[in-house]
């Protein structure tokens, strides 16, 4: 039986850098950092990051083999949207490819939900939510200071509960 336990996504960043194919985000159509963020499915709180990496080389499939399918555990995958479907059944659940218990679909896109309201939430801040225009090398040392931040702000703004069955 497989056990999922994480929610993962990718998402991405603006940076005010001119035009190069390894920095293009074809969310923005500009250059950006790409990042991938798990969530507890349980819990809500924020478990893993990755990046930053280039959206023009890497999608949230090749990130996510990089990264977490390296720590899963034999039974375990993750949550995660149509980018992550050559990792399915074994890794990752995701719409449209694994199995669909007609009772979970809401149940999985509630979960997925949450995800991108955390991914929004990144955004409140005004260095993630407008071109980057430091040092890119400081770039990760940023967004791990408002992950952080994100996750305790979850104390006094807590994100919704998914009651979440896996069968």
């Amino acid at each position: 039986m497989l056990a999922t336990i994480v929610c993962c996504h990718g998402t991405d960043f603006r940076i005010a850098k001119k035009y190069r194919k390894p920095f293009y985000s074809y969310k923005f159509k500009k250059s950006g950092l790409r990042y991938e963020v798990g969530l507890c499915i349980k819990t809500g709180d924020i478990c893993w990051w990755a990046g930053p990496y280039l959206p023009g080389i890497w999608n949230d499939e090749m990130i996510f083999k990089d990264g977490l399918a390296n720590f899963l555990e034999p039974a375990e995958r993750v949550e995660a949207d149509g980018g992550y479907r050559g990792n399915t059944p074994e890794l990752v659940k995701c719409p449209g490819v694994a199995e669909v218990i007609p009772n979970n679909v809401e149940m999985q896109q509630r979960v997925r939900s949450r995800q991108e309201a955390v991914n929004d939430r990144f955004k409140n801040w005004a260095i993630l939510s407008t071109p980057y225009r430091h040092e890119l090398l400081e770039h990760q040392t940023v967004f791990g200071a408002i992950v952080v931040l994100t996750q305790l702000s979850f104390a006094k703004n807590p994100l919704w509960q998914v009651d979440y069955d896996d069968e």
